[in-house]
């Protein structure tokens, strides 16, 4: 899938997946799973202050009255709830609403109810980027913020279960680093020639790693074609950009989000069913784009243990 708009084509043709939203009484919130539900590519159930919610709906114009509602005016209780749905398997993926980032993620790690699995869980962003002919999946913006080696490893793992979901069977892996060559002063390069390494002898599956690059050679096949020798693997054609820690990664989405009118969807990977976790900042479309490929990780990841 090259688009988001494939994604939601996709999403259409499958049974509609069940969005249960964490204190769900924000205005951004109710609007972005009302288009989605409009989109046919979610049915909301939303927790939190039943009161709040219909209020805001009925000051905005949103029509929310047919969704399931469940009442919890306390919002940590209510997220709580919320997951707990999830993990009974009463609806198909997570959302966070208008609860403080730390509150949810405790609820989705959660022994009893959340959603944690034995893997690393990861935040995998997926970019509908102008000009560029295909989706581009960046990690990790917003969850683990100084990788180590083996935990790197995990992260293509999430990214490229993600990558499978819409369509691409071995997807080519690029950790990025200032330089395309290996500098012991500079652990990026490092880390990076060691994954393409364990990547080659077969420690690493079902994808093409190929680092250290710098962004313009994994994302520009001009620069790459220029400054390359002959033996690289990605030549600008990379799919999963692997950021060496979270403020690089950070600034590169907010870079992208904010100034290449790019189409954005964002979810936790590594976790027994897909959690869409959103910014305050995020734009409603982006939040409706989550929505899409959470739903579509649901529905044809549905048989397996985790996404």
């Amino acid at each position: 899938m090259k688009s988001f708009d494939e994604i939601y084509a996709r999403v259409r043709e499958l049974p509609q997946p069940k969005v249960a939203v964490a204190v769900a009484h924000d205005v951004e919130v109710l609007r972005a799973v009302c288009e989605a539900h409009r989109l046919g590519l979610a049915s909301p159930v939303l927790f939190g202050n039943r009161r709040q919610m219909l209020e805001i709906a009925s000051n905005n114009k949103l029509e929310i009255s047919h969704f399931e509602m469940i009442d919890q005016p306390d919002d940590v209780m209510a997220t709580y709830m919320a997951v707990d749905y999830v993990h009974r398997g009463k609806a198909d993926m997570f959302m966070k609403g208008v609860i403080d980032t730390a509150t949810f993620l405790r609820a989705v790690l959660d022994r009893k109810v959340g959603l944690r699995t034995e893997s690393l869980l990861s935040h995998v962003a997926v970019f509908e980027i102008p000009r560029v002919d295909r989706l581009v999946y960046v990690t990790d913006v917003a969850f683990v913020s100084y990788p180590t080696l083996s935990e790197k490893v995990a992260l293509i793992s999430n990214a490229c279960s993600v990558a499978r979901v819409c369509g691409i069977d071995c997807p080519r892996v690029a950790p990025l680093a200032a330089v395309e060559v290996v500098n012991p002063k500079m652990q990026a390069t490092v880390d990076a020639a060691k994954l393409t390494e364990m990547c080659t002898k077969g420690q690493i599956k079902g994808c093409v790693v190929d680092g250290p690059l710098s962004f313009d050679l994994a994302m520009f096949p001009d620069a790459a074609q220029h400054k390359q020798s002959a033996d690289r693997q990605i030549v600008g054609d990379a799919d999963i950009l692997l950021v060496p820690n979270i403020e690089a990664g950070n600034i590169l989405y907010k870079c992208l989000a904010g100034l290449t009118d790019s189409r954005c969807g964002g979810i936790l990977a590594g976790t027994k069913a897909p959690v869409v976790l959103t910014s305050r900042s995020d734009s409603a479309a982006t939040k409706i784009d989550s929505i899409a490929l959470a739903a579509l990780a649901a529905k044809t990841d549905k048989r397996k243990k985790k996404l």
